[in-house]
């Protein structure tokens, strides 16, 4: 399919659909609604029932104080259940757990249209094998500064931060439409990170993911792990040891990542504590997005298993964490 150079995106008011009702996509899908625009929400069938209209947001808004103002409000939301082949949304935003994001994709195929798709999810595949079908030049790369937990099925405790990331990969998106997108959180209050080499940051988010949920598995808690600073020494070292596999993958690794992986883990534990002390939005957005404390939760244990999966299929040694026992990791 050859890409339509004529964008049918607006500048400012937009007609947007966000993949699920997640932590992620609510949070973005209020903020872009306060700016003006048009948003409704995919669900799998039987939700709008289940969930009902309304969310109560208990977030943490990064946009303005980097503390985050808080806001405490019952927001009514706009849901559907099916998709129309000839729907006139202009951007769809996905943003899921990234074991299900080639279900989603599959289902969303044939019915993107001239809509541009923003991919704002955890990666650790080939980016651009992961879009499947959908055309390149459509596809915008980005991810969410955001957390949080439904902490029951309609109160979201979670938090935004002032940055979003998003960046190209290969150069195969079409520049007007990311522009375009790049205005639209603009305009919403939001600033932007750009990332040179969007494939290599967010293959690099992954394992750090994967390197945080492992140390805390070992200590029981996300907060127990951010209070310590022998416990961010062993997140550190097990950062340190999936570099490699990033360059199995063919990631270029820059230089200022690869120093500073390899400065002593005991001072990129001190800096680490730094920054998550109590208090921080990002210590508070971990601490909402790590919900009742369980990591034995299904998205953290998937992190590392397919980390570990995807080293085993590249024959890569990652002794720490194959050092982790639960049969959970290694199922897979």
């Amino acid at each position: 399919m050859k890409e339509n150079n004529k964008c049918t995106i607006g500048v400012n008011i937009m007609k947007i659909l966000m993949i699920g009702r997640g932590v992620i996509s609510t949070q973005y899908g209020w903020a872009l609604e306060q700016a003006g625009n048009d948003v409704t929400f995919y669900v799998r069938a039987g939700r709008i029932n289940q969930y009902g209209d309304i969310v109560n947001l208990k977030i943490l808004d990064g946009r303005e104080n980097k503390k985050g103002n808080s806001v405490n409000k019952a927001w009514k939301i706009k849901m559907i259940e099916e998709l129309s082949s000839n729907h006139d949304f202009e951007l769809i935003m996905i943003s899921v757990n990234h074991n299900q994001l080639s279900n989603i994709i599959n289902w969303l195929e044939p019915l993107v249209n001239n809509s541009t798709v923003l991919m704002f999810n955890n990666i650790i595949d080939e980016p651009l094998n992961s879009i499947g079908s959908i055309p390149k030049e459509q596809v915008v790369w980005g991810f969410p500064g955001a957390g949080g937990s439904f902490i029951n099925q309609n109160t979201l405790d979670g938090g935004v931060m002032k940055n979003i990331f998003m960046g190209f990969i290969d150069d195969t998106t079409n520049k007007n439409r990311y522009d375009i997108v790049t205005r639209l959180f603009k305009n919403a209050g939001f600033g932007i990170s750009e990332k040179k080499d969007m494939r290599n940051w967010l293959w690099f988010h992954f394992i750090t993911n994967a390197s945080l949920m492992a140390a805390a598995s070992k200590v029981g808690s996300l907060n127990n792990l951010f209070d310590s600073a022998s416990d961010l020494k062993d997140f550190a070292l097990i950062l340190r040891e999936l570099i490699p596999l990033m360059r199995a993958k063919g990631s270029k690794v820059s230089t200022i990542t690869s120093i500073a992986v390899n400065l002593p883990a005991g001072l990129v534990a001190f800096a680490m504590k730094l920054a998550l002390a109590k208090g921080n939005l990002p210590r508070e957005i971990m601490r909402s997005a790590s919900g009742s404390e369980n990591l034995k939760a299904e998205s953290n244990v998937i992190f590392v298993r397919d980390t570990l999966a995807e080293a085993r299929r590249l024959g890569i040694s990652i002794t720490r964490l194959e050092s982790l026992n639960s049969p959970i990791y290694r199922e897979g």
